[in-house]
């Protein structure tokens, strides 16, 4: 056999994922993204074989944030359509099955339908801010804390709202349920999914019951013909099936009819519960930090909170533990809107600078900035951020005369305000509860520039932030590796913790960086500010 150029090695390896890819032995993860529809392939142990991806944004019509159904369905067609291409590309394989499929996506928000499955109203994503009123009487209600993007927030403010919509509804659930549904028939749900459109028992790993009853006595559930549990999908821990391909599903997702009905998935699942999953943060006292176009915070609890926080909420892992999230809408946006403006700046003197390149010069500036910014005060809320009481989008920058306005001052303030009013929920179960963290991890674009974002989060989180070799690979990857974890339940039942210990990160690198004290002190001299300034 001639090896020409190539290294003997690296064709063996190339040709043993060829094999896989070629016997439909790879595994499936898809993840709808705030801006991006993600596929991975992946080896029985995690390693990514091939991937693909279709850019995508929000749109803000009638007085709400949605994706359009032509939208979804194109965009997962078009994702899956490059994985292939890649695949092609790269091992000359027509990929035709898998061994597993998994889909992921953006939790929370509302999708509501009528018996035949009609979608009833535009999607309502999880960047709404129009339930105040009802996620209040809610939290009253059942003594538990309702965020406005929950899905059970959204149904019952639109009962409230007398919408035409809900005398027809006979179903609803997440985005994650409604593609997994379209690929399957199933209405499922994975628990993690599940703990964002309504509270869940994790001693029953269901929905909660005295919570259901509760629902169903409020005066506008009873002007309505269906009981909630109804119309809820079924709850799934990680490691169940979750049904198999059907036709349909093949056709929807493969244009070309090459895919194969029969195959196996898991239950949908959110971008917590992936990135939960991605970071090998499951078990107790661990967390970690997802930080994106939106961010979120999330610590395995060891025991419950001592009293409800609005700024806090309970969700769980794919396994059903008790999770506290810290979850704000707004993150990198606004920095990414700045560094688009840097980038024409450079055009406009002649300077074609890669998008990559922009971000490391522009992120790795702010480590030369000041502890506390110089003075230099921004808000990042691109829209509404209940977090912190702010109920519309409006991003600024504010200074005073003294303020010392430097670019690299300007651009630690920016890194700091992307986790400002996820640090306000943070202060609260670190500190007011005193919950223990062992180790927590951070994933998502903010951290991709290395030691930057990691550095700032160990100031905001006043402990070590580890950022492992896979951070970048996100929920797609995390839905994959909970597919490949009920495939190996079939053959040995392992926990998710020890599947993904043994088996994903036994030999993981990851790089840990400790909170420097003066960044501590600087961030926490930001605060005061930025909550000082909040009326603004």
């Amino acid at each position: 056999m001639n090896f020409g150029h190539r290294n003997g090695k690296e064709w063996y390896q190339k040709m043993d994922k060829k094999t896989i890819l070629a016997e439909g032995k790879a595994v499936l993860g898809i993840e709808f993204g705030s801006t991006r529809i993600k596929a991975v392939a992946i080896d029985e142990k995690g390693n990514v074989l091939a991937q693909g991806d279709h850019g995508w944004e929000n749109r803000y019509e009638n007085g709400v944030w949605t994706y359009s159904e032509e939208d979804i369905w194109g965009g997962l067609r078009d994702c899956y359509k490059s994985l292939v291409k890649n695949v092609k590309e790269e091992y000359g394989v027509t990929l035709s099955s898998f061994a597993a499929i998994g889909i992921s996506a953006m939790m929370h928000g509302y999708l509501a339908f009528d018996e035949a499955g009609k979608l009833l109203v535009p999607f309502r994503t999880w960047r709404n801010t129009i339930t105040e009123d009802a996620a209040s009487v809610l939290t009253d209600a059942f003594g538990f804390n309702i965020p406005q993007r929950w899905s059970i927030a959204h149904l019952y403010q639109a009962m409230r709202n007398g919408e035409a919509h809900i005398g027809s509804v006979a179903h609803f659930t997440t985005l994650a349920g409604w593609v997994h549904e379209k690929l399957t028939g199933e209405k499922v749900l994975g628990v993690g999914d599940a703990s964002g459109m309504f509270p869940i028992d994790s001693a029953t790993g269901d929905y909660d019951a005295r919570m259901l009853d509760i629902f169903d006595t409020l005066p506008e559930a009873k002007k309505v013909s269906f009981k909630l549990r109804d119309i809820l999908p079924k709850v799934l821990s990680a490691g169940e099936a979750a049904g198999v391909l059907t036709e349909e599903g093949a056709k929807l997702l493969d244009e070309s009819g090459n895919l194969k009905a029969g195959i196996p998935l898991c239950p949908p699942e959110g971008d917590a519960g992936t990135g939960m999953t991605a970071t090998n943060s499951v078990g107790l006292r661990t967390g970690n930090i997802s930080a994106g176009t939106s961010v979120f915070a999330m610590v395995v609890l060891e025991k419950p909170l001592s009293k409800v926080y609005p700024q806090i909420d309970l969700v769980t892992t794919p396994d059903g533990a008790a999770v506290a999230m810290v979850h704000c809408n707004n993150c990198t946006s606004d920095i990414n809107a700045w560094v688009n403006l840097f980038g024409e700046f450079g055009k406009l003197m002649g300077y074609e600078i890669k998008t990559g390149e922009l971000f490391t010069k522009l992120y790795s500036a702010a480590l030369d900035g000041e502890p506390d910014c110089g003075g230099l005060l921004s808000y990042n809320f691109v829209s509404g951020e209940p977090v912190v009481n702010v109920e519309d989008g409006a991003p600024m920058v504010k200074r005073t005369a003294e303020s010392h306005f430097t670019l690299s001052n300007f651009m630690r303030m920016h890194m700091y305000s992307a986790l400002g009013a996820l640090k306000v929920g943070l202060d609260l179960l670190l500190k007011e509860e005193g919950v223990k963290v062992d180790k927590m991890l951070g994933h998502g674009g903010y951290f991709k520039t290395p030691v930057v974002g990691q550095k700032i989060a160990a100031a905001a989180v006043g402990a070590p932030v580890s950022v492992m070799e896979t951070a970048g690979e996100g929920g797609a990857w995390g839905i994959g590796l909970l597919a490949a974890y009920m495939l190996a339940c079939g053959q040995q039942k392992k926990s998710l913790q020890e599947y993904l210990d043994e088996v994903i990160f036994s030999d993981m690198k990851a790089e840990t960086m400790a909170p420097d004290a003066k960044d501590v002190a600087g961030f926490e001299a930001f605060m005061k500010t930025f909550k000082a300034g909040l009326n603004l």
